[in-house]
């Protein structure tokens, strides 16, 4: 642990400080405290609120939240997250995901580096907040913070606002750290193998191998594409990079979008949909990944696996296979502390 100390040729009076230390914020999504209406109306409220999420004039859009959504929306989504909540820790399965993954990347980092480094996280919306985690690593003396959205592909809606939000905690700062933000890694080869390597023992562990592989991502708006936001793009080619690992071919495995909200036409082909076209088609057996994501939560646990997996059943289709996020699988964590340690260059190594 680094120790207080008193700034080389300071006055005897100057305080101490701690100094010296690097901090790797992971950033998650975030998650509501518990499955009670007034919990999700908190969470739902700060992420339905945030311009990158829902862009539309906040005269429009904040009546139609407060008035109708937020006075429903809490019970249906607190039941969604009560199907899938950790009753043991008391806590979502994004969080306790988020907790071992950290735990398993401070090991890593420790045999690294020692104490020079300091990993963390944090959440976009809920607890633990941004601020508070910038606030303790500089009271622990990180002079250097390296902020990592954990988010393969780059989107407004994520990345972006995960960066907003940490640049707002350093502008309360009295010192600020120096800092850099890791950008997208949807096309690192440390990630596509691990990709890869958990679409292999899942199908290693079938009895029989599915007709096609549906790569579900989580949706946007059209526009947004259209107004220059590379997700989209970053999406295929994880989809293209990890078809290349595997050696399948152009059938094997197709690229989806789920998580639809509003009136909007987002991307397509919709997942929710598209397996129920593809049963219908005759491939009555699918497996579905979701490289978006990188630990499991509400939108796979419950969308996935209960909403996408019963539309595709409804359409005929007789085996689902839905294979989990690399959460802290040992190979995504090596595929994380790759992307840490190249992005630490030059404070470290």
């Amino acid at each position: 642990m680094t120790e207080a100390t008193r700034p080389a040729n300071a006055p005897s009076d100057h305080p101490k400080v701690k100094s010296g230390r690097v901090g790797v914020l992971l950033a998650n999504l975030g998650t509501p405290d518990d499955y009670g209406y007034w919990s999700m109306r908190r969470y739902l409220n700060e992420f339905l609120s945030d311009k990158r999420v829902i862009d539309y004039p906040a005269w429009k859009w904040q009546p139609i939240l407060q008035s109708i959504i937020l006075t429903k929306r809490p019970f249906s989504s607190g039941e969604a997250y009560k199907s899938i909540w950790n009753h043991d820790k008391g806590e979502s399965p994004l969080m306790t995901i988020t907790k071992d993954k950290t735990a398993k990347l401070r090991d890593a980092m420790q045999d690294r580096y020692g104490d020079r480094v300091l990993v963390d996280f944090c959440m976009r919306y809920g607890n633990p907040s941004t601020k508070s985690k910038v606030r303790q690593m500089v009271s622990e003396g990180c002079d250097r913070i390296l902020f990592f959205p954990l988010y393969p592909q780059y989107a407004g809606a994520t990345t972006a606002t995960a960066n907003d939000q940490f640049f707002r905690a350093l502008m309360e700062e009295t010192w600020q750290p120096a800092s850099r933000t890791v950008p997208a890694y949807f096309d690192d080869p440390t990630y596509i193998d691990a990709l890869a390597q958990s679409v292999e023992q899942a199908y290693e562990a079938l009895p029989t191998q599915p007709d096609i592989l549906v790569c579900s991502y989580h949706g946007m708006p059209e526009r947004y594409l259209q107004q220059g936001d590379p997700y989209h793009c970053q999406c295929a080619k994880t989809t293209r990079l990890l078809k290349e690992r595997l050696g399948w071919a152009d059938d094997q495995l197709v690229s989806t979008f789920q998580s639809r909200f509003g009136p909007e036409e987002w991307l397509k082909p919709y997942t929710v949909d598209h397996v129920a076209t593809l049963a219908r088609q005759g491939k009555k057996n699918i497996a579905v990944i979701a490289p978006a994501f990188s630990a499991d939560c509400i939108e796979t646990l419950e969308e996935i696996n209960e909403e996408i997996r019963e539309s595709f059943e409804e359409a005929g289709g007789e085996s689902f296979t839905y294979i989990p996020c690399l959460n802290d699988q040992d190979s995504h964590i090596a595929a994380l502390g790759a992307v840490i340690t190249k992005n630490l260059k030059g404070w470290l190594d």
